[in-house]
């Protein structure tokens, strides 16, 4: 527990000096070791959680999606392909493989076979993921009336400086 607790209190140091572009994170209210996540995908703000287990870094955080998202990488449970994030050595790097994956999902390694349309017709994927995520945003929007943030410029607005609220951001997408 300590080990994480310090080895977290570090990286989150350095997040908040250098965040990542266009992915924001920032410490759970709830349980310790759990860090609450924003991006975008498909233009649409969304929201995933990093679970980093007691035996952090030795082990690897848990990712899950609470946006259900329409990508062939992460599952309707949320769960995304951890072989992409194999590589990832710190949560600044483990952001980045996400957003990266958000923007170029990986067809060949597929979670979800019937989404792998993207490598043949992108432009039906794209309307696809689009109206699928946005139908879901906004749900969760109703189901958790949570002012959570959406980052738009993660470098203004990281952790404690967080200023679009999540009900705003999807009435406006």
């Amino acid at each position: 527990g300590m080990q994480r607790a310090s080895r977290l209190a570090r990286e989150l140091a350095l997040l908040a000096a250098e965040p990542p572009p266009g992915v924001s994170c920032w410490p759970s209210e709830r349980r310790p070791g759990e860090l609450k996540c924003s991006t975008t995908y498909v233009f649409i703000c969304i929201f995933f959680l990093m679970l980093f287990p007691y035996r952090y870094p030795f082990e690897p955080p848990k990712i899950r999606f609470l946006t259900p998202i329409y990508h062939p990488n992460i599952d309707s449970a949320g769960r995304i392909c951890l072989d992409v994030l194999k590589p990832a050595l710190n949560i600044s790097t483990l952001l980045t493989s996400i957003q990266l994956l958000m923007a170029e999902p990986n067809p060949d390694d597929p979670l979800m076979a019937d989404i792998v349309q993207y490598k043949y017709n992108k432009p039906l994927f794209l309307v696809n993921a689009r109206e699928w995520t946005k139908k879901y945003a906004s749900e969760q929007k109703r189901v958790r009336n949570v002012t959570l943030s959406c980052c738009v410029e993660p470098r203004k607005q990281f952790l404690a400086s967080i200023c679009l609220s999540y009900n705003n951001f999807v009435s406006l997408s």
